[in-house]
């Protein structure tokens, strides 16, 4: 089973960190694996991609004509791709050598047609003392309880990744409607590829705890004022997905539930048995963040046209 890996950069700031995911990628112990290298209109990042990788066996290096944002690179990535098997790894992943190895035995023993795995954050500095495990989704870490091992999901979270070609690129692949692009700020792209595949397939994907990929996060991802507007815009982004896709199942509210009923309470019984200054901040940090992201909704409520402006 042929495994291509798709990994997408577009700026020289991320060159090393970019360099860190191809080279963990390049080591895996599972073959066959072809890189697929996709830089988004980037002519300096294409020639240095080139340069340093463009003559390793089974690599393809692609720059797209202009800057298209993540959806269409990694979809493109796909298209160039010849393996029976498409993952993808963000620029600023650096995967475990029996990644696909992982990814891999699952869909080997199993109907599965996706597959995603574990990300865990790599703080480049100190993690904040205030940050929440239970926001790591938005440093696009996995956070506590979000599956069992082997658990069907709508979609794991996008630097760790896969599905069968054929069916990733039957429903369309990534909307170009969602995800980065430059400086914009709309997130979850990986949803709308999850929506479709139940609603084509009827399956979900699978989520696997031991096909674990390192979340490189630089230090102003843990900044406070960055991370309220993280929030702020990924709830922007949680109601563009519903005006979207208005028919697809929500977890919006099973998360706040779990969020309020099970954690929020677990953290006020810790602080009472063992004060801190951390503890403290963390659940102010829980109700901010939780603010923010409601306010982020609420303010695409009002945006008149917001899809029309998530297209421009």
């Amino acid at each position: 089973m042929k495994v291509s890996v798709v990994v997408c950069t577009y700026t020289m700031d991320r060159y090393e960190v970019f360099t860190e995911a191809v080279e963990s990628v390049l080591s895996q112990t599972y073959e066959p694996i072809e890189v697929v290298l996709v830089v988004d209109g980037n002519e300096e990042v294409y020639d240095r991609v080139r340069a340093d990788f463009g003559g390793e066996e089974n690599v393809i290096v692609h720059n797209n004509d202009e800057n298209r944002g993540i959806s269409y690179s990694r979809t493109k990535g796909a298209e160039l791709a010849s393996g029976e098997i498409v993952a993808f790894i963000d620029d600023d992943g650096v995967a475990e050598e029996d990644w696909i190895e992982n990814l891999v035995e699952v869909y080997e023993e199993t109907d599965a047609i996706a597959v995603g795995g574990d990300v865990r954050p790599n703080w480049m500095g100190e993690k904040p003392d205030f940050f929440p495990e239970e926001f790591y989704w938005l440093v696009g870490c996995v956070e506590p309880g979000f599956a069992e091992d082997g658990e069907e999901v709508r979609n794991t979270y996008g630097s760790n990744i896969s599905y069968k070609r054929e069916k990733f690129l039957a429903v369309g692949g990534y909307d170009p409607n969602t995800g980065r692009k430059g400086d914009k700020h709309l997130q979850a792209h990986e949803a709308p590829v999850g929506i479709r595949l139940l609603e084509e397939f009827g399956k979900g994907m699978v989520f696997v705890e031991d096909a674990v990929v390192e979340h490189t996060l630089f230090e102003y991802r843990g900044e406070f004022p960055w991370l309220v507007q993280r929030s702020f815009w990924q709830g922007y982004s949680k109601r563009v997905l519903d005006l979207l896709y208005p028919d697809a199942p929500d977890d919006k509210g099973d998360y706040l539930q779990w969020l309020l009923t099970d954690r929020v309470p677990r953290r006020l019984e810790g602080l009472v048995r063992s004060p801190s200054v951390a503890a403290v901040l963390q659940l102010v940090a829980i109700g901010v963040f939780t603010g923010a992201v409601g306010l982020g909704y609420l303010y695409a409520i009002t945006t008149s046209g917001v899809v029309e402006k998530a297209n421009a």
